[in-house]
């Protein structure tokens, strides 16, 4: 007689649907690394709203630019996600965090997730070839730059990996930038160089956090390579660095100018705090949560400081 508990019944089947589609949309998440993209296209839609504020352009006559620019670049950096996935198939499996990624688990054929991140880059930037070509360039040099010059070449040879890797995380505000003024001025360069600069810190806390992963996997991290002190000292240099970049853009006002220096005061204060403290993982957890706060909350100001009610 058949157990009753293994019957398939209608339900069941409806039941084993919905956990299958459930399964590959996590699967899917997983691979495009919604984080990654959700952070990026807050930059990005800075981008294109201050470049809408510095020329005067209407957001409203804009609307179709601003959707095809949003689509691209996520397109762009969910191709660049998949492919580095594809790529790390082979370190994934040493690491927690990317154990159960589906080039792991097998769920997903590594061809289909190959051509998945061809197919996907390939349409981000033609969508955004519909905007500017200069922000279809920009789109593509970052793409090149995440998926080859970073994770292909440097990520396992090098500590400076980091560093080539926040040239393209520096991108997105410039083509949201670019999609609307193609010639970029200096607050647009700004911008990129807040966010390349922001993200040494930003991964080199989370490098620390993850020290014992990325040495089992083989990644010359730089707290792997030359220990916390020296990780340290390039966490306050850099985050020292962004102390001056905001009088640059004075043109937002005060609200902006005060806002920008307290938080990159902070970061700092909290930055050399790390020297006298004896939990060297505890204070890489607190570096990392607060790079997050101060990306969303300086970009968020410079849209809120440039609606109409402000000036």
């Amino acid at each position: 007689m058949d157990n009753p508990r293994t019957v398939d019944t209608p339900t069941a089947q409806v039941m084993n649907s919905t956990v299958r589609e459930t399964s590959l949309l996590a699967d899917i998440k997983s691979l495009i690394k919604v984080g990654i993209i959700n952070s990026n296209l807050i930059t990005t839609f800075t981008g294109f709203w201050l470049a809408l504020f510095y020329t005067g352009a209407s957001f409203t006559d804009q609307w179709l630019t601003f959707l095809l620019t949003m689509f691209g670049t996520a397109f762009v950096i969910a191709g660049g996600c998949i492919l580095n996935n594809w790529y790390d198939r082979d370190i994934d499996p040493l690491m927690s965090r990317t154990v159960s990624r589906p080039t792991v688990t097998g769920s997903i054929p590594l061809d289909v997730i190959k051509w998945m991140g061809i197919g996907v880059s390939a349409a981000g930037v033609i969508v955004l070839s519909f905007t500017t070509i200069p922000a279809a360039l920009l789109g593509a040099a970052g793409w090149f730059i995440y998926v080859v010059l970073y994770t292909m070449w440097s990520k396992r040879k090098y500590t400076i990996n980091t560093v080539i890797g926040s040239f393209s995380g520096a991108v997105p505000p410039l083509i949201g930038w670019a999609a609307i003024e193609p010639s970029l001025q200096l607050e647009a360069i700004i911008l990129f160089l807040i966010m390349f600069i922001w993200q040494t810190p930003h991964f080199l806390a989370l490098a620390m956090k993850k020290k014992d992963e990325y040495k089992a996997a083989g990644i010359p991290m730089l707290p792997v390579v030359h220990g916390f002190q020296m990780t340290k000292r390039q966490i306050v240099i850099y985050v020292a660095c962004l102390l001056p970049l905001p009088i640059y853009l004075a043109s937002l006002g005060s609200i902006f100018l005060v806002i920008a220096f307290t938080l990159s005061l902070g970061w700092l204060i909290l930055g050399i705090a790390g020297f006298f403290m004896k939990d060297d993982y505890k204070w890489a957890t607190w570096m990392f949560v607060y790079s997050l706060n101060y990306l969303t909350i300086l970009f968020l100001t410079m849209v809120l400081v440039t609606l109409p009610f402000f000036y």
